[in-house]
């Protein structure tokens, strides 16, 4: 490692180290969301020459899933649970249009999909509804159970789940969840482009107990991406007939301050952006939930392991670059796996067409060059970051199939690991040299290039691991600096890169897979959420065929998987980082809680608890 390379990470450790010292779960959600870049704060410090010997790390940890405390819930208990973030929730609390990971954990409390999923991630009738497939796998049924009913005391209703995709496809949607799995739809195309006021693929029954939905290509993606998260038509109003338009819901209280779901808990009270008193839903589908009510507060990443420690939280997604100081917190138990989430390095290559609703590529963007883009992914010293500032619960990625797919993901492909020289390599091939002996590189034009890149804030460890990869880019030759000069605020990030702002080149995001697979609702033609906007011939046929019906054989899916991410690692419009884990906090008097996917019985709100009034301390 090179000594200037040396005195920076020391300088960025100091500052970690120097901020602990002063310190003394979430269900999972079904959608494709962006997430946070990074947690919080803290290392071991390293040395200008050689490196002390590092803090005991992680590696090896077998987390558990489950708490231990067997005791009876109380009555009436209540629970503090933290929303863990640097930046206030942007409070869109409907799953149609929200965008962000935070207002998902908001939502957990008082909405659910009518379909649940079991530990393989795939629809069960275990939910508000049961379902049927037909026996060529084109249609699905399901059938709502009696008592559900929405917090207004409405039942929900068939032609509930319909609005949902009615606004999903509507032309008017300007929200990124018209994905395949809606598309595919038949009809749907029609619907959206205007040309039909009706979905002919979906139909709805006479008692509004049963909905069908047939699509076009029989497809695996059914099983583990259906959309089944109904909208309250009698509630936030009917853009069908007119009642009110998109943008009169997005605005509209019905989904700012007073939503309403079929979930566990009823929302009681929004303080916008920062806290959500919730309510037990005593009506709910599933029985009486197991506290009285739920506070959720937006907690400051920097402050969750003392507000841990001292009980003034019970729950919370902790920071894992903080796991040597709450392994020794003692009223906590600390649970942990690896998540659906992944970080990356997104490289603009193109804008978004919102007339036509596509990504469109300029040839002319200034990293055109793979080549170029190839070199940067080499460049980036990711197992540092994992192991120096995260304690090796985040660890280099290779391909974007994240490891939790394992039946999917290709731990074959190395992708493109740590290699200055061959980033050295790939720049002179591409023509970026350094023509005036300054040590940066020209361009193959010959002319300078210094490239602006976003990243969000995200505590105190952000803004070192940023400067880390600028310096890891200055290494082999190539100029970077921050868009403005800073980080910017989460949903102030993702505004400038969804709207494609031309000052910015490269920008480093992360994404919560979900839990399909399938990676075309992030970087298919037609997804708006491709913020590269990378399109290429071979990628929308790999894309299409990965959903096709021939993918009902799990080895030819895996075989164009595989092929997919091969071709990702070619082109990289985006390079993984890290794959991560994540870390749950949870006070000792909080019984039934899972963050285990396959422990139906308590991985919902509904069935936490806690022994005692008081938190432990």
């Amino acid at each position: 490692m090179a000594k200037k390379q040396l005195m920076l990470l020391a300088s960025l450790m100091l500052i970690l180290s120097l901020f602990l010292a002063a310190c003394t779960g979430k269900e999972k959600v079904d959608e494709k969301e962006p997430a946070k870049t990074d947690d919080k704060d803290k290392d071991t410090e390293v040395e200008e020459e050689e490196e002390e010997p590092a803090e005991e790390e992680a590696v090896g940890v077998d987390f558990p899933l489950d708490t231990t405390n067997s005791e009876a819930a109380i009555e009436d208990g209540e629970m503090i649970y933290a929303l863990v973030s640097s930046d206030p929730f942007e409070g869109t609390l409907n799953k149609v249009f929200y965008s962000g990971a935070p207002d998902a954990e908001v939502m957990q409390f008082f909405d659910e999909d009518l379909l649940a999923v079991d530990g393989d991630y795939l629809i069960t009738s275990d939910g508000a509804a049961s379902f049927e497939l037909s026996e060529d796998n084109k249609t699905i049924t399901l059938s709502i159970k009696d008592g559900v009913n929405w917090h207004d005391g409405e039942p929900v209703k068939a032609s509930d789940l319909l609005y949902a995709y009615e606004l999903l496809g509507h032309p008017d949607y300007t929200g990124n969840r018209y994905t395949f799995t809606i598309s595919n739809v038949e009809g749907m195309p029609a619907y959206h482009d205007g040309t039909a006021d009706t979905i002919s693929g979906i139909v709805v029954s006479e008692d509004e107990k049963t909905i069908s939905i047939t699509y076009d290509v029989a497809t695996p993606s059914v099983m583990s991406g259906i959309w089944s998260a109904p909208v309250p038509r009698h509630y936030v109003g009917d853009v069908t007939t007119g009642d009110v338009t998109i943008d009169d819901i997005l605005a509209s209280n019905t989904i700012r301050t007073e939503p309403i779901g079929f979930g566990p808990y009823k929302v009681s009270k929004i303080v916008p952006g920062e806290s959500v008193l919730y309510e037990r839903y005593d009506e709910y589908w599933r029985g009486k939930p197991g506290l009285k009510s739920v506070v959720l507060k937006v907690v400051a990443p920097g402050s969750v392991v003392g507000a841990l420690e001292k009980g003034e939280i019970d729950l919370a997604s902790v920071p894992v670059d903080q796991y040597n100081v709450l392994k020794e917190v003692q009223n906590i138990e600390l649970l942990g796996q690896v998540d659906t989430a992944y970080t990356y390095i997104g490289f603009k290559l193109g804008k978004w067409d919102a007339e036509k609703k596509v990504n469109v590529m300029d040839p002319n963007a200034l990293l055109a060059d793979k080549r170029v883009r190839q070199a940067m992914w080499h460049a980036m010293d990711n197992e540092v970051i994992g192991e120096k500032m995260y304690h090796g619960l985040r660890f280099p990625a290779t391909t974007l199939i994240i490891p939790v797919f394992d039946s999917f993901h290709d731990a074959d492909n190395p992708g493109r690991p740590y290699d200055p020289e061959k980033a050295k390599a790939l720049l002179d091939e591409a023509g970026w040299v350094d023509v005036d002996g300054d040590g940066i590189r020209e361009n193959a034009e010959g002319e300078p290039v210094v490239l602006n890149f976003a990243s969000m804030e995200g505590g105190d460890v952000a803004e070192p691991i940023a400067n880390w990869y600028i310096q890891n880019w200055e290494d082999v030759g190539i100029k970077v600096q921050l868009y403005e000069g800073r980080l910017h605020e989460f949903n102030a990030f993702y505004d400038l890169i969804e709207t494609d702002e031309p000052g910015i080149d490269i920008y480093q995001g992360a994404w919560g897979t979900g839990t399909d697979p399938d990676p075309e609702g992030l970087y298919g033609d037609t997804a708006s959420y491709n913020y590269t906007r990378f399109v290429s011939e071979k990628n929308s046929e790999l894309l299409a065929a990965g959903t096709s019906e021939d993918a009902f054989d799990a080895d030819y899916r895996k075989g164009i998987y595989n092929e997919w991410q091969e071709l990702m690692v070619e082109e990289v419009p985006v390079a993984p980082t890290v794959y991560r884990y994540e870390l749950f906090g949870v006070n000792k008097r909080l019984v039934n809680y899972t963050i285990d996917a396959a422990n139906l019985d308590n991985k919902y709100p509904w069935k936490w608890g806690v022994s005692q009034a008081d938190p432990v301390k």
